[in-house]
């Protein structure tokens, strides 16, 4: 894949929820690093130069896992503010870390706590960057 593009708000704001998470070991090390890895390869951009098709924390996305062909909405969100049962994912789950940084049209291969797949992201319900909400 392509590299993935981060504002420069959503890179430190993960950065800091990486570190208060290592330091409450509310993330595994691994989890972390992996998080971590794609931050340092991502494309760093200021939130006003931010293309609408590329997923960024607080986005609203709807997606497909390519082998089953289900279809979910979800909002990826810092962990404080994460609740499954309102499809609230925590950029720290494996989905929201997969997706984090990639456009629609794209498919991504991650591995999650099942196994291998495939997610094609469909569209961009909402993104804060192209309502002009950069602070969020």
């Amino acid at each position: 894949m392509n590299a993935i593009t981060i504002s420069t708000l959503d890179y430190q704001r993960i950065y800091k929820s990486i570190n208060e998470a290592e330091d409450s070991n509310s993330i595994t090390e691994k989890e972390a690093q992996a998080l971590a890895g794609e931050l340092e390869k991502a494309k760093i951009v200021e939130p006003q130069e931010m293309p609408n098709d590329v997923i960024t924390m607080n986005s609203k996305v709807k997606i497909t896992f390519v082998k089953s062909n289900k279809q979910i909405e979800l909002k990826i969100v810092y962990p404080h503010e994460a609740d499954i049962n309102q499809n609230l994912i925590s950029i720290f789950s494996p989905i929201a870390a997969a997706l984090i940084g990639y456009k629609v049209g794209d498919t991504i291969d991650w591995i999650v706590p099942s196994g291998p797949t495939s997610i094609k992201i469909d569209e961009i319900i909402y993104q804060p960057e192209a309502e002009g909400q950069f602070d969020l």
